[in-house]
């Protein structure tokens, strides 16, 4: 069976490699090793051109982790602690995210995805979750993962995947979901109230976590996006698409 094609898309940030340092469309490989563990093609997106029109190309698509976005998309000045804003991935996720929708694509937002898709559809943000929950776990240094369970609705589409009550997740986020965004329901919490699951009604797939689930042993998140794309599209894989 052919597998399905499932873009996600990168950062664009200063990198060393090999003898080289300079700026790079990079992407933490976990993504990568997900998406085809669970079966699927990963292509990756690089925020440059008009990456909106390849949703009528891809099987499903992934809007990975990344910095913070720009607080006036949701009418916000900047907290001081709002960083590593890069207008140009903004405006690219944006597009390919409402694109999307559009198209009824599978769709998986992974920490920043998940707010893009809150804000790309009439939601806010917390900037700073520190000043909202009294604590740091949900970022406690830098490069190092938090380890706070989330609780999973019973009968959300992430409860399908996951199964309802607690379930472990390394997170790595000082912003989250403050007002949801329309035709948004949430589907997991953490223990401090702090929305870490979103998914949109009516839509095929359209689930997203404000954890990291790349980062983990099991696939089951990827393994679904996978799914759905073959459901939604069977029979059509990475060799028939029209490039």
């Amino acid at each position: 069976m052919s597998r399905p094609v499932i873009g996600i898309t990168c950062y664009v940030e200063p990198a060393a490699f090999t003898v080289w340092r300079m700026p790079a469309a990079l992407l933490p490989y976990g993504y990568v090793e997900h998406v085809e563990r669970a079966g699927g093609q990963p292509v990756i997106l690089p925020p440059a051109g008009d990456p909106a029109p390849l949703a009528a190309r891809l099987d499903g698509l992934i809007v990975a982790g990344g910095g913070d976005v720009d607080p006036g998309r949701y009418a916000a000045p900047p907290h001081p602690r709002t960083g590593y804003i890069r207008k140009f991935r903004d405006e690219a996720e944006f597009a390919l995210v409402g694109a999307a929708l559009d198209a009824g694509l599978p769709l998986l937002g992974v920490c920043r995805g998940m707010q893009v898709l809150n804000v790309h559809l009439g939601g806010t943000l917390h900037q700073h979750l520190p000043d909202v929950t009294g604590h740091d776990g949900h970022s406690p240094a830098p490069g190092e993962f938090g380890h706070l369970p989330v609780t999973v609705e019973p009968g959300s589409r992430l409860a399908e995947v996951l199964g309802p009550g607690k379930a472990e997740a390394a997170h790595y986020h000082h912003q989250a979901v403050d007002r949801l965004g329309v035709g948004l329901t949430v589907s997991a919490t953490c223990d401090d109230g702090t929305i870490e699951a979103v998914e949109l009604a009516g839509h095929p797939f359209a689930l997203a976590v404000q954890w990291h689930p790349e980062a983990a042993e099991e696939s089951r998140l990827f393994e679904a996006l996978v799914t759905a794309a073959r459901a939604l599209r069977p029979g059509i894989g990475a060799g028939e698409r029209h490039w």
